[in-house]
């Protein structure tokens, strides 16, 4: 059997009846007999594709164009107004606050330092709406921050919405702690992960930044806050030694430009800049803490046992002018400003002007010997009464007529006694009151002191062709004058300095940011009286605690020979103008044979109790007199006290 497959035959299918004529070829010329034409399908024809490709092919040609011609724009005809835009919106710049200097005592004990603190700021661009796509940004993060930062949420929206609209720099809160700015951080970084995962929700926050900076810290609180005073919300001083030497303590800031992008920091991008903060000075004062903290110790104390408005003590090194203390009360702590008694802000031992009363005696005392008008011998005979002028001038307590020495009427405080003694200055009242005049000017009177402290006051001492009737015989016995306390110490240790007289300072030195120390520069030195007078002063300021006549008994110190003058002064109250009250003061140095420190006390307006200066400053200068000599190792002279005569027979 063959595998090829056998032809396939045609089967014939039915006849079909013939048309007419067929088989036959129609001959020239004959025509096609008429009749329907047989119908087709029906044909449509499409228009011609050209046009509409030509019009697609437009389109795009234009579409392209346009991007084409925006790109040459952006890139080049205006390429340098978009990239400033760009720089614009990309970069930050801040201040970087430099590292305020300390101030330590004598020792290098802090007084006044800084801890790490944060500026909290923002970029008010970026809460605009068009930044974060609602309306409400400023408020939304101004909720957030206000009791964080402990700010009023009014404010900040006011800060985060400016009327400038291209301001880029505000400070929310200044001299935050490093735990409110971690806060503020966790919910900003909890914010910007909730956007990136919902896109409809914005990071308020974003435009919050902070600045490393420094807050001030007083580790002592009150101790030497008057010489110390405080620093304000903007970071200067606001009075004492901060506000003086402020330029030294503060540096200079430095200043930082970094990118960000969704308010983060871009640590990549080229084009940051910064100029480091350069840190303030250091700056070591002549206190000693712990002088100081005896002092402040026992002023506050007798203030409050005395119920009086306020009391200052000073202790100064009466061979080199330093002041190893200065203390007030009331006092006020420099870390709680808000809760301060303002009467009790500033440095009242330079800024009050009082009358010294009694402790003044000295001056007219010291005239008198330089003048060679008497010596501590010479007798003076005191009644109870002195008629001069258009007044009537007693003693403190009535007494029959005193016989006293010149060393007697000091060492009673008589001012009948010191009227009669100055008397003899000149050949007429008029000359002697010119001559005691240039004597307290000598002392200092009159003057600023030379430590160059804030609200310092000058005092009163008016010239002596305006002194009035009763002024010519008041100002010998400290009435009519007015003076600080620093002016009346520096008075006491220019007699202890054997009469010359060192301005008062409250500076040792700085030291830098090279860490190299400067000295404070050396203080000026005034020749006043002669040491022979500064001597006869001091021996004669001795009766007044060592001799039981003298009215600074209470002053005695055990062991040492001490020098001092009581007060007890007519108050003007600074609130009426008119006298009111007492000013209870002692003056004094020792060991008074070899002075090496002078503490002066004063009490304003003692209410209860004795207001008498011995009575109340007396055991004031005897507690802090015995911890500064101990404390600096002053040994007693062993040498036997002057006893010099205080009364005479007639």
């Amino acid at each position: 059997m063959s595998d090829r497959e056998p032809p396939r035959r045609r089967v014939p299918g039915p006849a079909r009846p013939a048309r007419p004529g067929a088989g036959r070829r129609p001959g020239p010329g004959a025509r096609r007999p008429a009749g329907p034409r047989p119908a087709g399908p029906k044909v449509i024809r499409l228009g011609s594709p050209r046009p509409r490709l030509r019009l697609v092919g437009v389109t795009l040609t234009l579409v392209l164009l346009a991007f084409v011609v925006r790109l040459f724009q952006v890139q080049a005809v205006d390429a340098s107004t978009y990239a400033g835009k760009a720089e614009q919106n990309r970069y930050v710049g801040q201040v970087l606050a430099a590292e305020r200097g300390e101030i330590t005592d004598r020792t290098g004990v802090a007084l006044a330092t800084s801890d790490d603190a944060y500026d909290i700021t923002a970029d008010p661009t970026m809460f605009a709406p068009e930044e974060l796509d609602i309306a409400d940004g400023p408020e939304q993060a101004a909720a957030l921050l206000a009791p964080i930062i402990g700010e009023d949420q009014d404010d900040l929206v006011r800060k985060l919405r400016p009327e400038n609209k291209a301001l880029r720099y505000v400070k929310l809160a200044g001299r935050q702690t490093p735990q409110v700015w971690t806060q503020i951080k966790d919910l900003k970084a909890a914010l910007a992960k909730k956007a990136e995962q919902d896109d409809s929700t914005a990071n308020v926050l974003a435009g919050v930044f902070s600045v490393p900076t420094s807050k001030r810290v007083y580790p002592n609180s009150e101790l030497a806050a008057g010489i110390l005073g405080w620093v304000n919300a903007e970071g200067e001083g606001g009075g004492g030694i901060e506000l003086q030497l402020d330029k030294r303590l503060a540096g200079e800031d430095g200043k930082i430009r970094y990118a960000q992008s969704g308010g983060r920091l871009v640590p990549t991008a080229g084009g940051a800049t910064e100029t480091p903060a350069v840190p303030g000075s250091d700056i070591e004062l002549t206190i000693h803490r712990d002088i100081q903290w005896a002092a402040q110790n026992a002023i506050s104390k007798q203030v409050e046992e005395s119920a009086a408005d306020r009391g200052y003590v000073i202790v100064q090194d009466t061979r080199t002018g330093e002041v190893l203390a200065m203390a007030n009360a009331p006092g006020f702590d420099p870390n709680n400003l808000a809760e301060a008694d303002p009467k009790a802000l500033g440095n009242a031992a330079v800024q009050d002007a009082f009358e010294p009363g009694s402790t003044a005696k000295v001056l007219s005392m010291a005239a008198v010997l330089e003048e060679n008008a008497a010596t501590p011998g010479t007798h003076v005979v005191v009644p109870n009464r002195l008629h001069r002028g258009d007044r009537l001038f007693k003693d403190d307590i009535d007494h029959p007529t005193w016989y006293l020495t010149l060393n007697g009427v000091l060492a009673k405080s008589s001012n009948i006694g010191t009227i009669l003694a100055t008397g003899q200055l000149g050949r007429t009242q008029t000359a002697a009151n010119k001559v005691l005049y240039d004597y307290l000017r000598r002392f200092g009177l009159g003057e600023h002191t030379g430590l160059g402290f804030p609200g310092e006051t000058k005092g009163i001492l008016a010239p002596p062709d305006t002194w009035s009737t009763s002024q010519q015989y008041t100002i010998p016995f400290g009435q009519g004058v007015s003076v600080n306390a620093m002016q009346a110490a520096s008075v006491y240790s220019t007699i202890a300095n054997g009469g010359v007289r060192v301005e008062p300072t409250l500076v040792r030195g700085s030291t830098g940011p090279d860490g190299r120390f400067t000295p404070a520069p050396k203080p000026k030195e005034t020749r006043v009286v002669s040491e022979k007078t500064a001597k006869t002063l001091a021996r004669m300021l001795e009766s007044v605690v060592d001799d039981e006549e003298g009215t600074g008994t209470k002053a005695r110190i055990p062991g040492y020979r001490v020098a001092g003058k009581t007060g007890t002064a007519n108050r003007v109250d600074p609130a009426t103008g008119k006298y009111h009250g007492y000013t209870s003061s002692f003056a004094g140095f020792a060991p008074a044979d070899k002075p090496r420190v002078t503490v002066y006390c004063v009490i304003q307006n003692a209410t209860r109790g004795s207001y008498f200066g011995g009575q109340i400053c007396g055991p004031v200068y005897k507690q802090v007199m015995e911890f500064t000599l101990k404390t600096l190792q002053v040994p007693p002279t062993g040498a036997a006290p002057a006893n010099l005569p205080v009364t005479f027979t007639p």
